[in-house]
């Protein structure tokens, strides 16, 4: 399976999983509505004033002017914002 597949296919699953709770969802996958929906995250996150990494338990929390807290769960995304544990001066 390619990597366009699993994307199409993990994409067509998150609705679906919202319909089972009575609940909406939109896919997008390309074009102007993908375009569009990643300039209004990249501004989302560009309003951040402060954040908290926590990998331990999977999420980022954004923090945003106004103190209202945004939580991101992800298998990834707290890894990838961690900060390396370095060893202590003299070890």
């Amino acid at each position: 399976m390619s990597k366009d597949d699993i994307t199409k296919a993990t994409a067509e699953r998150v609705p679906e999983l919202a319909e089972e709770v009575e609940a909406s969802a939109e896919a997008t996958l390309g074009g102007t509505a993908l375009e569009t929906a990643r300039a209004a995250l990249h501004k989302w996150i560009d309003g951040m004033k402060a954040v908290v990494v926590n990998p331990a338990l999977g999420r980022v929390t954004v923090i945003h002017e106004n103190g209202r807290q945004s939580t991101i769960t992800s298998p990834d995304l707290p890894f990838i914002m961690s900060t390396p544990v370095k060893d202590k001066p003299g070890e």
